[in-house]
C-alpha cells in the first residue's frame, strides 16, 4: 500500500497550451498524431533548406499583414518572442514539448501556394504523417520567421481510430471526424492539398445517409482528458437539465452540508422528476446512490424500473423500492421483451392512453389477482378458460429451446398459485384479455418504450474482467457470456434512447485485453451520437472507508449537457492505479489546485465502531443498537429512510432497529485458525504456529517445528494459505485494522483469499458491516440466504 495521497493530485502533468486567441490552457499539449507533421521536420536548417528547394511548390504568397493588425490578432505569439528577445535563457514550460511554440516570428500571411492552389486561412487541409494515412487539420496562421523558414500553425481532427476507441471504431463512418483544441506549429511543406470538412449536428438515432457534399464532417470535439467526446457548444444547444448540477457532477468537491439531513429532505419542490432503469441491478446500490444523490440538488430521480439476474437481488430491491418494477430476468431476454413490447403497443393502438406511473405491486400482474370470481365454480371439469393476464416475459416456451414472448394466465375458477406461463400463439382465442393488458401495462409503464427512461445506469459483470477472477479468459474473452453483457447494455441503451447513460466497471476493464472493454463501450456511445467521459473514481475519495477505484463512464444525449465528476471530498490513503495510458482519466485535483479543505479519510473505526459484538454464529435477523453513533458517519448512516428521502413507506414502523449483522458462519476449522489470529494490526496466518517468512518474503511451513494440527485433524497452517499467490500474500486469514481504509468489498468474504476479519472479533465483517463499507443506509435490508446477501 502507498504512502501517497495522490488521488489528492492530477497524476497529469501541467504544461500550457496556447489558443488561437492567446489564451493558456491547463493540461499538457498532445497532437492526436504518432506524428504531427512537426516530428517530420527536421532541424532548422535542413528544414530551411528543404523549404528553398519547393519554394515553387510551397511558398508564402500575397503581401505579409500589416505589423499592427499582425500583433494585434496573434497577440501571444509576439508576447512570447519580445520575452524570450529581452531573456534569451527563458525555457517556457512546453519547450522540451514535440509541440513546442515557434517564437521567432518576423511577419505573417493570410495565404499560402502549395502544389498550385491557393489555401487561405481557415481552410481545411491534408497534413504529412508517417503511415498510410494523412492527418487534417484546420490553418491558424500563416508566418515566416526570422531565420526565413515558413511555418504554419494547425488545429488538428481526430479520425475516429486516432482516439481512446482505437480498434473499437472499426464501424464508425470513414469520414466522421472529431474537433479538437489540439494545435501546434509545422513547417509548411508539410502541407499535401486542401480538403472540404463540414460542421453537422448530432442526432440520436439517426444514421447519415447522405451529408453536405466534403471529405469530411465533425459533428463532436475529443478532449484526452477523461476521454471525452463532448457536442460542441453552439448558440442555446444545449438544454442544461438540471440533473447535471448534481453533486455527483459537479466539478466541485462535495462540502458535508452538501449531504446534510436537512439538504436532502426539505426541497420545497424539485427543479425536475426522472424515470431510471438500473440494468444488473444487483440488489440496487448503484440506483440508490444515485437517487439519493439527486435529492440534494431537488432532483426527484426515481427507479421506476430494475433488472438482474440473481433472485435474491431483486427480491431485496423490491423490498427496500415497492415503487420499482423489478423483473429477474436475462439482460438479452429483457431487451427481446422490450422490442416485442412496443409492437403490441403499437397493435393495440395506444398512442391516445393516458400514461401513469404506477407503484410494482402492478409490475408482476397489470390487474391484481382477483379473489375467486363469482363465475368461477361455472367452468366444467377438464375445462381451462383465462380468467386474466397478469405479467409478460420473454423466453423458452417449449422443451425444443424455442423462444418467444409469454403471458402469466391467470385461470378461471384456480387459484393464483395455479398461474402459469403461456407462449403468446397459444393464446390466439384470447385476444380481448391481451388487449387490456396492454393498454393497462402501457399505461401504468409496466416496460419502459424508448424515450421513457430518462436515465439507464447499470454495472455489466465483472467477474470475466476483474483480476480477482484467477481464471478469466485472457485469450478469447467474449467466450465469456459475463463479458458479452456489455454489448447488452449497450444494445438497450440503442433501443430505449435515454437522455443519460452511466456505466460503472471494475479498473480492470483498463488492462484486461488492452482495455478493448473500455473502447468499445465509448465507442458505441459515440457512434449513437452520444457524447461521452470516462473516468476512475476512487470511493474513498468521497467519504467511504473502502478505496474502491472503480471505472464509470458518463453518456448523455447530444442536447443535454455531458455531467462532470466531482472532485474528491476526502482524503485517502492510494492502494493502486489505473495503467498509465489512462492516468488522465483519473479524477484528481490538478497540482496546481487548492485542496486543504478536504477532510480526513473515513476508516473502518469510523464505519462500524458503534455496531453491536455479534459471534461467528449468530442468527438473529434484527436487533437493538447498544451504543448512539460515535462518528459523523455512523449519524448519517443510521438515518431513517424518511430522513434521507423524505418519504416513508407506507405502513413501515419508525423503530430504529439494526438489520442483517451477522457474519457467514465459519466451518469448524476455519473458526479455530481464525481464534488463533492475533488481535493486532496487520496480524494474517503468517502469525499462526509453524510458519516461517524468507528473506523472499514467502511463507513457509517451519521445518524445525512439528506441524500443528487442529482437532478434526486437519492441519492449523493449511496449503492453500501457503501456495496463495506463491506464498508472498498476506492477504489469507487477515484481520482488517482500525484504522485502516479497505481496499474492495466483493461479493463474498472469502477469508482464505481476502481480509475480511474483524479487528478484535473472531469472525468475518457480517452483512450489515459490508453494507456499511459500500455506503448502503442500515434501513436498508436485504434477501436471501447470509451467503447470497
Amino acid at each position: 500500500m502507498s504512502n501517497e495521497k495522490l488521488l489528492r493530485r492530477s497524476p497529469r502533468t501541467n504544461s500550457i497550451v496556447v489558443t488561437e486567441n492567446g489564451e493558456k490552457m491547463s493540461g499538457r499539449k498532445q497532437s492526436p498524431k504518432k506524428n504531427s507533421g512537426k516530428e517530420l521536420s527536421l532541424d532548422k536548417a535542413s528544414s530551411g533548406k528543404k523549404q528553398k528547394e519547393h519554394r515553387g511548390k510551397c511558398s508564402l504568397i500575397g503581401d505579409p499583414v500589416p505589423h499592427d493588425e499582425a500583433q494585434e490578432r496573434w497577440h501571444w505569439r509576439y508576447e512570447i518572442k519580445s520575452k524570450r528577445s529581452k531573456h534569451p535563457r527563458l525555457t517556457l514550460d512546453d519547450d522540451h514539448d514535440e509541440d513546442k511554440v515557434v517564437w521567432n516570428v518576423e511577419c505573417h500571411y493570410t495565404q499560402a501556394y502549395i502544389e498550385g492552389r491557393i489555401i487561405n486561412l481557415g481552410d481545411c487541409v491534408y497534413v504529412k504523417g508517417d503511415g498510410a494515412k494523412n492527418h487534417i487539420g484546420s490553418v491558424l496562421e500563416f508566418f515566416k520567421t526570422t531565420d526565413k523558414e515558413d511555418y504554419f500553425r494547425v488545429q488538428w481532427f481526430y479520425r475516429a481510430e486516432d482516439t481512446v476507441m482505437k480498434d473499437a471504431a472499426d464501424f464508425h463512418d470513414n469520414k466522421r471526424l472529431f474537433y479538437s483544441t489540439v494545435m501546434n506549429d509545422n513547417p509548411i511543406d508539410c502541407i499535401i492539398s486542401k480538403v472540404t470538412v463540414v460542421q453537422i449536428s448530432p442526432r440520436v438515432g439517426v444514421k447519415f445517409h447522405s451529408t453536405p457534399v466534403s471529405d469530411f464532417y465533425f459533428d463532436m470535439e475529443y478532449s484526452v482528458d477523461y476521454s471525452t467526446f463532448q457536442t460542441l457548444l453552439t448558440d442555446c444547444s444545449l438544454k442544461g437539465h438540471e440533473l447535471l448540477s448534481l453533486p455527483f457532477c459537479d466539478s466541485r468537491p462535495a462540502t458535508p452540508s452538501d449531504t446534510s439531513m436537512e439538504n436532502m429532505s426539505t426541497c420545497g419542490s424539485y427543479k425536475a422528476k426522472l424515470a431510471l432503469l438500473d440494468l444488473f441491478s444487483g440488489c440496487g446500490g448503484m440506483s440508490t446512490g444515485l437517487c439519493l444523490g439527486a435529492k440534494v440538488s431537488c432532483v426527484d430521480l426515481v427507479t421506476r424500473w430494475a433488472l438482474d439476474s440473481d433472485e435474491s437481488a431483486c427480491e431485496s430491491l423490491k423490498l427496500n423500492h415497492p415503487e420499482t418494477h423489478v423483473r429477474n430476468e436475462a439482460a438479452e431476454d429483457f431487451l427481446e421483451l422490450l422490442k416485442e413490447w412496443q409492437k403490441l403497443c403499437k397493435r393495440y393502438a395506444v398512442n391516445n392512453v393516458g400514461r401513469t406511473h404506477k407503484s410494482r405491486s402492478l409490475a408482476s400482474g397489470v390487474s391484481k389477482p382477483n379473489k375467486k370470481s363469482s363465475n368461477d365454480d361455472d367452468i366444467a371439469p377438464g375445462e381451462y378458460e383465462v380468467a386474466r393476464l397478469v405479467d409478460i416475459c420473454y423466453g423458452k416456451t417449449d422443451k425444443r429451446g424455442k423462444r418467444g414472448l409469454k403471458f402469466k394466465v391467470h385461470w378461471k375458477g384456480y387459484s393464483t398459485s395455479e398461474d402459469s406461463w403461456e407462449p403468446i400463439d397459444g393464446l390466439s382465442n384470447c385476444e380481448d384479455s391481451i388487449r387490456d393488458f396492454v393498454r393497462e401495462g402501457f399505461k401504468s409503464k409496466i416496460l419502459p418504450l424508448p424515450g421513457d427512461a430518462d436515465v439507464i445506469c447499470g454495472g455489466p459483470p465483472c467477474q470475466g474482467i476483474s483480476g480477482y477472477n484467477r481464471y478469466r479468459n485472457v485469450d478469447s474473452p467474449l467466450t465469456d457470456e459475463r463479458n458479452v453483457q456489455i454489448v447488452v447494455f449497450m444494445d438497450i441503451v440503442q433501443f430505449l434512447k435515454p437522455k443519460y447513460v452511466l456505466m460503472e466497471n471494475v479498473v480492470d476493464i483498463l488492462r484486461f485485453d488492452r482495455a478493448s472493454f473500455a473502447r468499445y463501450a465509448l465507442s458505441r456511445l459515440v457512434h449513437m451520437k452520444y457524447q461521452a467521459r470516462l473516468g476512475t473514481v476512487a470511493a474513498g475519495c468521497y467519504g467511504l472507508p473502502q478505496f474502491r477505484l472503480r471505472v464509470f463512464l458518463w453518456g448523455a444525449h447530444p442536447k443535454e449537457k455531458l455531467p462532470q465528476f466531482p472532485l474528491p471530498s476526502h482524503d485517502v490513503i492510494v492502494r493502486y492505479w489505473p495503467p498509465p495510458e489512462f492516468e488522465r482519466n483519473t479524477v484528481a485535483y490538478d497540482e496546481d489546485q487548492p485542496r486543504d479543505d478536504l477532510e480526513k479519510a473515513t476508516v473502518l473505526r469510523d464505519a462500524i465502531s458503534d455496531l453491536p459484538d455479534v459471534s461467528s454464529h449468530e442468527t438473529r435477523e434484527e436487533m437493538a443498537y447498544d451504543k448512539p453513533p460515535e462518528t459523523d458517519f455512523q449519524q448519517f448512516i443510521r438515518s431513517t429512510r424518511n430522513e434521507m428521502t423524505g418519504s416513508e413507506l407506507s405502513g413501515t414502523r419508525m423503530i430504529n432497529l439494526l438489520y442483517d449483522h451477522r457474519p457467514y458462519s465459519l466451518n469448524e476449522e476455519d473458526f479455530a485458525r481464525v481464534c488463533q489470529i492475533p488481535k493486532k494490526k496487520g496480524a494474517n496466518f503468517r502469525d499462526l504456529p509453524g510458519v516461517v517468512v524468507g528473506a523472499d518474503n514467502v511463507a513457509r511451513r517451519d521445518p524445525t517445528k512439528e506441524q500443528v494440527l487442529l482437532p478434526s485433524g486437519k492441519p492449523l497452517v493449511p496449503d492453500f494459505a501457503l501456495n496463495f499467490e506463491g506464498g508472498k500474500s498476506r492477504r489469507p486469514y487477515a484481520r482488517l485494522w482500525w484504522d485502516e481504509t479497505v481496499s474492495t468489498v466483493v461479493t463474498y468474504p472469502d477469508l482464505h483469499s481476502q481480509a475480511v476479519m474483524h479487528p478484535e472479533q473472531d469472525r468475518v465483517l457480517t452483512i450489515r458491516e459490508c453494507a456499511r463499507l459500500q455506503g448502503f443506509p442500515d434501513y436498508y435490508r436485504f434477501c436471501g440466504t447470509v451467503k447470497q446477501r
